[in-house]
């Protein structure tokens, strides 16, 4: 087992995380919602890039 290492542990934003977490109460669809509701609340408008075209990755036979 890994020892905990307490620099990594205690960084700001590993706390950021964790207080983010627990107003969610840990629960994944939560903290996903409220992170849309800050990006929609924050007026930035976002990039949405068109999907790239699959190349032909087989060898001829």
């Amino acid at each position: 087992m890994i020892e905990p290492n307490p620099i990594v542990e205690e960084t700001e934003l590993s706390l950021i995380r964790e207080a983010l977490a627990a107003a969610a109460d840990n629960d994944i669809r939560r903290i996903a919602e409220a992170a849309q509701a800050r990006q929609a609340q924050s007026g930035r408008t976002g990039v949405t890039l068109p999907p790239r075209a699959v190349k032909d990755v087989r060898k001829p036979s």
